[in-house]
């Protein structure tokens, strides 16, 4: 018998995917969206947190990123 599971396949560098791991163990059980680690730049997520970890990630870049003073 097959088992199948939707979820959202995640490709991406090292430091970003430990980013999205921290953000997921920073969570309480409840609320884990991460199906499985594939290896260190993909991962396999519940489909319903996309939005949840672009708008995460689009909040670190903004914190991380560097301006030129005029």
């Amino acid at each position: 018998m097959v088992n199948a599971t939707k979820g959202l396949f995640i490709s991406c560098d090292i430091p970003m995917a430990q980013f999205i791991i921290n953000m997921n163990a920073s969570l309480p059980a409840s609320q884990k969206f991460i199906i499985h680690v594939l290896d260190n730049t993909h991962l396999f997520v519940q489909p319903h947190v996309a939005d949840m970890i672009r708008n995460a990630i689009a909040e670190f870049r903004e914190q991380n990123s560097y301006e030129k003073p005029t």
